[in-house]
């Protein structure tokens, strides 16, 4: 029994250690939907650089739109970018919300952009503690502002989880635009997605070993993004396992039940990356009271950039309804 006990572990160390080692795969090819329309943003008019300095002393990028002196702000907006981009790709809209006479703060989320080491992050939970230190320096920045917490794609799933922390309650509300809901959730398209390709051996693998407390390997490489070679040095072309798991909600129900702040949702009627029509129905099975807006004819990535939403979004970022 000791020696088929003693096989049956080594087969199933051979197995795992085969899944991580070798679960991976290929950069999918670019997504000219994704990249091209950002080639049309002026940014001669980005904000520079601003560093917020978090509680393990590294120093995290930040894009201000600022509409006035610090002390009489009355309105912020956190902008969280999606998935391999960084805070200057929220430019547009955050132009747009400037121009309604709101202060915008788009950090690059950490492993993206400027904000330390691209593709990782040192533990699950850490961007977290790095939005917290956000809220704390706008708080002390602006204590007149009320703050509104907004994210795009997977920027929009991870806003939804942040409003379900106890943080959730310093947000006057949440605005999650095209969200990534989860791989599993109702509203992603099936079979092989255009824009990422996950290791999913590998996930699985390491979500194993996560069961018994084992996240040496956590740092692992298992999404990788069809970013364009001439973008590879400005956007994130893999995330690590932890990243992967950080940067999202793992439970898009679960958050939305537990939100501390009323949320809303826009999405594009021409999204390619999801599906438009199971957004109200999906949200609405868990939360009615939530408004899920569709504006028409839009894909994914005009929902930051196109007149119609950037008016939508503000109207939902103000409470109003567009």
């Amino acid at each position: 029994m000791l020696i088929g006990f003693a096989i049956a572990l080594l087969v199933v160390v051979a197995v795992l250690g085969g899944m991580i080692v070798f679960g991976t795969g290929k950069a999918p090819e670019p997504m000219a939907s994704i990249s091209n329309p950002f080639t049309k943003i002026d940014y001669r008019d980005l904000p520079h650089v601003t560093w917020i300095k978090a509680r393990d002393g590294t120093s995290l990028a930040t894009r201000v739109w600022t509409t006035g002196a610090a002390a009489d702000v009355t309105r912020v907006v956190i902008a969280i970018h999606g998935s391999s981009a960084m805070g200057s790709s929220m430019h547009t809209l955050a132009k747009a919300l400037y121009d309604a006479k709101t202060t915008v703060y788009a950090p690059d989320i950490r492993g993206h952009g400027d904000s330390g080491r691209r593709g990782d992050i040192d533990y699950t939970t850490q961007l977290d503690d790095d939005l917290a230190d956000l809220v704390a320096e706008i708080r002390t920045t602006h204590p007149k502002a009320t703050l509104t917490l907004l994210g795009f794609s997977s920027g929009g799933g991870y806003a939804l989880h942040a409003a379900a922390l106890p943080l959730g309650k310093q947000f006057e509300r949440a605005v999650l635009i095209s969200p990534m809901l989860g791989a599993l959730a109702p509203t992603a398209r099936s079979g092989p997605n255009e824009w990422v390709t996950p290791f999913i051996p590998r996930i699985i693998g390491l979500v194993i070993l996560g069961k018994f407390g084992i996240h040496a390997f956590d740092s692992l490489t298992t999404l990788t993004f069809a970013i364009a070679p001439e973008n590879a040095e400005r956007l994130t072309g893999t995330y690590s396992f932890r990243l992967m798991k950080d940067f999202g909600t793992l439970d898009y129900a679960a958050d939305l039940r537990n939100a501390q702040c009323p949320v809303s949702v826009l999405v594009g009627g021409a999204d390619e990356l999801f599906l438009a029509d199971r957004f109200e129905p999906t949200i609405h099975a868990v939360r009615p009271d939530v408004p899920v807006t569709i504006v028409p004819d839009l894909g994914h990535i005009p929902m930051i950039l196109d007149a119609r939403s950037l008016s939508a979004i503000a109207a939902a970022v103000s409470g109003r309804k567009s």
